[in-house]
């Protein structure tokens, strides 16, 4: 989800009571100024003014807001599915931990993807491998009589690099340690939890599908199984190809450190890396030289000088280099940074990003190096739904908290105190829905907020990790594959299948949904932040996975082989040799 939820790849800007900012607390740290900023932005911002509800028309400034009871209503069909995922627990908790297991990075996620694919299968859903020309992404499918209403459901299944912890272990212990004597490394990890995720939506997925079996409900379900969304690539670029066309209701949510849902937004957000090329040669004969090492280093030192006048408070740019030599003794020759460049619309990273571009073309004139750049995705602010969010949150209230069990508030107390952090466990309330800050302050992306504006979107989070620590982090690794994710799956499909049922059993909810929806998105024109002519990064299959899954490869959307990047630069001038010096 990442950087949704906490401050991972997928924050919806979802708070427990008391998380949020108070609109006096905002005014403090922006001054009246600032708040003058923000609404001229958002009304000149068409994709700001949608996320709003003032300019959505939907309450007024400084109303007072109670969340509205009896949406969420008990009916057998929400008895069938709650009773399903009960039955089904140790399978349901068996797929996350399967899935930790393998802990598979972005856009190779071949064991993992076929698991939960085979979980659907069982459950009655037809698949079909391959969406979007992504060997790992798949989409499944139940409809029952006519179709009725499409629902949709969204599972992930990529680790992080770095984050490998063994579970349950309440301090850092990699589960796999690389050792190099230079560069000593750790293995993957599902610091986001990502296991979770995919294993709860997928039996949340079921469980309506069960529902609707068994009380004759005419629906399509269907459960998007999406690739590296770690790298924000998979759902963006299948929305550009309509793979969520068709759809009435998407369903989200993302593992976090509270119970909690809302209708905030999200930052837009373009990655972008920039590959600056130089001349290699022997460091200790350094002249002549050309360093892409040296081009990046600057503009890693460049970009930070844009914080102070060039970025609001909503924008966020960070970057790391992935690529930076081998060995002090050879100047090296490629070098790559990769950034994620946040903002609060697409228009607003695109303002960021080409004083990002500035940089890298500075800093390779200052190396004499050359230097291009890739775009590998972009996304867009998410749409919120306000009548969405109340829907989940009253079934989220009526529910209750994830039931966890003393050895997972056990391990959350130990993980605490390894990081510092006061020993409160894990959270175990739902968190009261509120209305959004104010003021957009900024934080994480998510792919799923390109879906959002072609369906209406409901995001909530479940609490898998301690109170008061971070997603992408071995902490959250050493939870998700133990008691505490075993009880925020369970949580978390429950939460989502009983709003996927309400909206079934009680059409005049859809309806309500639908048309905000439409209302906040009536002045907006979407169109992908993708530049033209985009083709995805993917990696080669192995052949026992495209057997398994029936497909061939290359997809028809990728140029493959890639082509090569090589250095064609020619060593730096000195000028006239100098005579010999007595």
């Amino acid at each position: 989800m990442c950087d949704l939820h906490d401050p991972s790849e997928h924050d919806h800007e979802i708070h427990a009571a008391g998380d949020g900012l108070s609109r006096r607390r905002i005014m403090q740290l922006l001054g009246a100024a600032g708040i003058a900023t923000t609404a001229v932005a958002a009304s000149a911002d068409p994709a700001m003014a949608a996320a709003s509800d003032e300019a959505a028309g939907l309450t007024a400034a400084g109303a007072a807001y109670t969340p509205p009871e009896g949406l969420a209503q008990d009916s057998p069909a929400k008895r069938t599915a709650l009773g399903w995922i009960e039955r089904n627990a140790s399978r349901i908790t068996g797929l996350n931990d399967e899935i930790w297991e393998h802990a598979e990075l972005s856009l190779r996620e071949w064991n993992s993807s076929i698991a939960q694919a085979d979980f659907l299968r069982r459950a009655g859903f037809d698949i079909e491998f391959g969406t979007a020309g992504f060997p790992t992404a798949f989409t499944a499918t139940y409809t029952r009589g006519k179709g009725g209403p499409a629902i949709g459901f969204s599972g992930e299944y990529d680790a992080l690099p770095g984050l490998s912890q063994n579970k349950g272990v309440g301090e850092h212990d990699p589960k796999e340690y690389v050792h190099d004597p230079f560069a000593p490394s750790y293995g993957p990890g599902h610091g986001c939890g990502h296991c979770a995720l995919g294993a709860a939506a997928a039996a949340a997925a079921a469980a309506v599908a069960e529902a609707a079996r068994s009380h004759k409900l005419d629906v399509t379900v269907k459960f998007f199984g999406s690739t590296a969304e770690e790298q924000l690539i998979g759902k963006t670029y299948a929305v550009s190809r309509g793979v969520y066309d068709g759809l009435d209701a998407f369903l989200d949510w993302h593992p976090s450190t509270g119970n909690a849902t809302g209708w905030g937004t999200s930052n837009a957000m373009t990655a972008v890396t920039f590959t600056f090329l130089g001349v290699a040669g022997h460091g200790g004969t350094p002249l002549g030289n050309k360093s892409a090492l040296d081009a990046a280093v600057m503009m890693a030192t460049m970009s930070e000088f844009l914080r102070e006048e060039s970025m609001a408070s909503s924008a966020r740019l960070h970057w790391v280099i992935n690529n930076g030599g081998d060995i002090p003794n050879v100047t090296p020759e490629i070098a790559e940074i990769s950034y994620y460049v946040r903002e609060g619309s697409v228009e607003r990273v695109q303002s960021l990003l080409e004083k990002v571009i500035a940089v890298s073309e500075a800093a390779a004139t200052a190396s004499r190096t050359s230097v291009r750049h890739r775009i590998t995705s972009a996304c867009w602010n998410q749409l919120p739904s306000k009548a969405f969010a109340e829907l989940m949150y009253d079934n989220m209230r009526q529910i209750g908290p994830p039931k966890f069990s003393a050895e997972a508030q056990r391990l959350a107390k130990e993980l605490q105190g390894s990081l510092g952090l006061p020993q409160s466990g894990l959270h175990d309330k739902i968190g009261e829905l509120s209305p959004p800050n104010p003021v957009f302050l900024g934080g994480g992306s998510t792919d799923v907020a390109d879906i959002s504006w072609q369906v209406p979107t409901v995001s909530m989070g479940a609490a898998l990790a301690p109170i008061g620590s971070k997603m992408h982090t071995w902490s959250t690794a050493s939870c998700a594959g133990a008691a505490p994710a075993h009880a925020a799956v369970k949580a978390a499909a429950a939460y989502l299948a009983a709003t996927a049922v309400d909206l079934l059993v009680k059409p005049e909810l859809l309806r309500g949904v639908t048309e905000e929806f439409e209302k906040r998105r009536k002045d907006v024109a979407w169109k992908t932040a993708l530049p033209d002519g985009y083709e995805p990064p993917m990696y080669e299959p192995p052949a026992w996975f495209l057997k398994r899954t029936g497909q061939s490869w290359p997809p028809e959307n990728i140029t493959w082989p890639p082509r090569r990047v090589i250095s064609k630069e020619k060593f730096s001038s000195l000028g006239p040799a100098l005579p010999p010096q007595t």
